[in-house]
C-alpha cells in the first residue's frame, strides 16, 4: 500500500504547486488553470476533489447545469466525475492506495485539470447565475 512519503513524491515529480496542510491532505495550486484541487490520504484511498463553481440560484439554471454536468460525466470523464457538494459543484475521484502507480496519479490530476480547463466556457454561463 502507498504511504503518503509517495503520494508527496508523485506531486513532486510531476512538478505542480502545491502546499501541505498537515492533516494528510495536499493541495494543488495554480497549475494548469486548476486552483485548489485537494488530494487526501485517507487510507484505503485516495481522494482528489476540486470545486468547479457555485450552484446557480435559480431552478432552471440548476436543472440546465444538472443535465450539463451528467452528459460530462457519461461522455467525457475519464476520471472522476461532476457531483454537489454543499451548494457546490464539484469534481472528485478516489482511487485506491493499494496498487496506486505513478501513471495512475499523473492521469487523474491531469483528467480533472483538463475537465475544468475544457468545459470551463460551457459551464461559465452558470457561474453568472450563482
Amino acid at each position: 500500500m502507498k504511504t503518503k512519503e509517495d503520494v508527496e513524491s508523485y506531486l513532486m515529480r510531476m512538478g505542480v504547486p502545491y502546499a501541505d496542510t498537515g492533516d494528510n491532505t495536499w493541495v494543488i495550486t495554480g497549475a494548469d488553470g486548476v486552483e485548489n484541487m485537494a488530494i487526501a490520504f485517507d487510507a484505503p484511498v485516495l481522494v482528489f476533489r476540486v470545486k468547479v463553481l457555485p450552484l446557480p440560484k435559480d431552478p432552471a439554471q440548476k436543472i440546465e447545469l444538472y443535465e450539463t454536468v451528467l452528459g460530462f460525466n457519461a461522455r467525457e470523464m475519464v476520471h472522476g466525475a461532476y457531483g454537489i457538494e454543499a451548494d457546490s459543484l464539484v469534481i472528485t475521484d478516489a482511487l485506491q492506495l493499494e496498487n496506486l502507480d505513478f501513471n495512475e496519479f499523473q492521469a487523474t490530476v491531469d483528467d480533472i485539470t483538463l475537465a475544468v480547463a475544457d468545459h470551463y466556457t460551457r459551464l461559465s454561463k452558470f457561474r453568472a447565475a450563482a
